[in-house]
């Protein structure tokens, strides 16, 4: 009496003959970054290398937000003004890895069952857990601490806030319905504001609604597109997008949307007693362009693809064109040309 055949390996001759004849007789390779399908990634890489893909450099082009008050008050471009802009831009950045080391450490096991979360280097195993933890919070203490020393003490100020509250978000706020989008929306505008403080720059009231709820919108949007792609999965992303429903954020993006629009419009129109000479009424001009970005994020924010507000303004050709005609036209209003 003979034994069946096992199984595994295919039972079918003629299964295993097709399988042999596409592959060349070679074994399946493992799924990309290590180890099997399903199971967790193995990186590659330096310690170093690591810790760098964790601290997210593709993120740091929203630290370029604190040019945004000195550039609205025109006082960009000198050689005191960007010395003190790339320090606060380097100190920003610093205290924003800090989150994302520190946030990864503690979402090491559920991003383990995430499908693309896996490959980050804290999950993956290339970055441990510990050093993780260590170099996040040293970023945390070092750069305050540096900020009280080479900055304004407002500077120094916000920054300690942007980190609390960002660490506060990582503990428990992003598990707040609501509370979540104002967290996140208001780290974009510490961003806006730090420009302004280091450099004694009165934040004109325009100038907050319009970041203000500008960053609502991306960041709504973002959420929105979340649902939809997650709708039918969950518990494939962050928990909390089962609670809220795409008409809800679908509301959220176009109310913010609006109030940006309207704000904008308002400071364009506001000529504030002081008279220009510029060829072409450039101020009020500059409202086509934002407003042409705007609706043209919203396509994006409509199909449910509006991911990383970089990737969405970097990867549209049509929307880094319209974005270039916007800064052309507000600095020639800035400078009154």
């Amino acid at each position: 009496m003979t034994e069946a055949a096992p199984l595994t390996g295919g039972a079918r001759p003629a299964e295993a003959a097709l399988l042999e004849q596409r592959t060349g007789g070679r074994r399946p390779t493992p799924a990309r970054g290590g180890g099997t399908a399903g199971g967790p990634p193995r990186r590659t890489g330096t310690l170093l290398g690591g810790l760098l893909r964790t601290a997210r450099p593709k993120q740091w082009v929203k630290n370029s937000l604190v040019v945004a008050a000195p550039a609205a008050a025109g006082r960009l471009f000198s050689w005191p003004a960007l010395t003190e802009l790339a320090l606060v831009f380097a100190l920003f950045t610093a205290c924003a890895a800090a989150v994302y080391l520190i946030n990864d450490a503690r979402d090491a096991d559920a991003d383990r069952a995430h499908p693309t979360k896996r490959c980050r280097p804290v999950a993956a195993g290339q970055v441990p857990v510990p050093v993780a933890y260590a170099v996040g919070g040293t970023l945390a203490v070092l750069a305050p601490a540096a900020a009280a020393w080479l900055t304004t003490p407002a500077v120094a100020a916000l920054l300690t806030a942007y980190l609390g509250m960002q660490l506060a978000y990582c503990v428990s706020l992003k598990h707040v319905l609501v509370v979540d989008l104002v967290v996140v929306t208001t780290g974009f505008l510490m961003r806006a504001m730090v420009g302004g403080l280091a450099l004694g720059i009165p934040l004109s009231r325009w100038f907050l609604i319009t970041t203000g709820f500008g960053a609502l919108f991306m960041v709504s949007a973002k959420r929105y597109s979340e649902a939809v792609q997650m709708a039918g999965a969950a518990g494939a992303t962050r928990a909390l997008l089962t609670e809220y429903t795409t008409g809800y954020l679908r509301f959220v993006w176009q109310l913010a949307a609006g109030v940006a629009v309207l704000g904008y419009c308002l400071w364009a129109l506001e000529e504030g007693g002081v008279p220009h000479t510029s060829v072409l009424p450039w101020r009020q001009l500059s409202m086509v362009a934002f407003i042409l970005a705007v609706l043209r994020y919203a396509v994006f924010a409509d199909r449910g693809t509006a991911g990383e507000p970089e990737e969405v303004v970097l990867g549209d050709r049509a929307l880094a064109l319209i974005g270039v005609a916007w800064v052309a036209m507000y600095g020639l209003a800035v400078a009154n040309w």
